[in-house]
């Protein structure tokens, strides 16, 4: 029997389409900011084969300083209602507990916490209405956490941070069929601790729950390469996310659906044929 993600079936890696309604998003620059631009971004989305739908009022760039809920609020929630209206399954990226519950109201389905739902009664929240909720890995605040990251093995303690996480959602009553965990790419880690955290995915798959990998236009990805900017970032972000894919990731978050949801189409058919051998 297949596992499950809240409403989902886990049986083929889901894509999550990234919506930054933000004036200072590190992969865009704002190209989403803006009620239409963000609806626009996401129905473009859902055509390209967008399983869910994240949407975000604050950036969490390295360096980001942080926004209002009330400001985070009045740039998410017209957009959230109307990709709800047109059939899409939103979930809401955002660490702020009045955000979350505004959200929740106007029909988003998961919420997405780059601080695994810290913020007093977060987790009481989402227990209470039954909702999906993704609970990320992040050193320190957005803007600390890439100021000198430092693990004795990157993998073990982000899975530690993570089952921690998990017990606790658990004991407040939220259905482990309810819960995803992020290694948090990029969110304090350094170039070393990201490919690692990808090459040893076992340790969050072995947490028994989905495993969401956000690697895509990461700073790591240029890096790598030749210190492209993000928006040129594409064909490493498909490397690292295939690699993510081939480790167990569930679903993957990115700015750039289409050309994810080709390579997946061609990894699942080669897997296919691998598997009949």
């Amino acid at each position: 029997m297949a596992r499950r993600f809240h409403s989902f079936v886990l049986d083929r890696p889901l894509v999550m389409g990234i919506v930054n309604a933000t004036p200072d998003s590190f992969s865009d620059g704002g190209d989403n900011f803006g009620t239409e631009a963000a609806i626009a971004a996401g129905l473009r989305m859902l055509d390209e084969g967008a399983d869910i739908l994240d949407i975000g009022g604050e950036s969490t760039r390295p360096g980001a300083d942080p926004v209002s809920p009330a400001e985070e609020r009045a740039r998410i929630l017209p957009a959230i209602d109307a990709l709800v209206r047109a059939g899409a399954v939103v979930s809401v990226d955002t660490r702020h507990v009045d955000t979350m519950k505004a959200a929740l109201d106007a029909g988003a389905t998961i919420v997405n916490d780059v601080t695994a739902l810290a913020a007093p009664g977060a987790v009481e929240l989402v227990a209470g209405r039954g909702c999906g909720a993704v609970l990320m890995h992040m050193l320190g605040t957005p803007r600390t956490m890439q100021t000198d990251p430092r693990y004795d093995d990157a993998p073990r303690e982000v899975a530690a941070f993570l089952a921690r996480r998990l017990a606790a959602c658990e004991t407040a009553g939220i259905a482990r069929a309810d819960l995803c965990v992020d290694p948090g790419i990029g969110f304090g880690k350094s170039v070393a601790h990201n490919a690692r955290l990808i090459a040893r995915l076992d340790t969050l798959t072995a947490l028994g729950v989905a495993v969401l990998v956000g690697a895509s236009r990461k700073s790591f990805i240029g890096k790598l390469s030749k210190d492209e900017p993000p928006k040129e970032r594409l064909p490493g972000s498909i490397a690292a996310a295939l690699a993510a894919v081939a480790r167990g990731a569930d679903i993957l978050r990115v700015h750039d659906v289409a050309a994810t949801v080709q390579a997946l189409k061609v990894w699942r058919a080669i897997e296919t044929e691998r598997n009949k051998a």
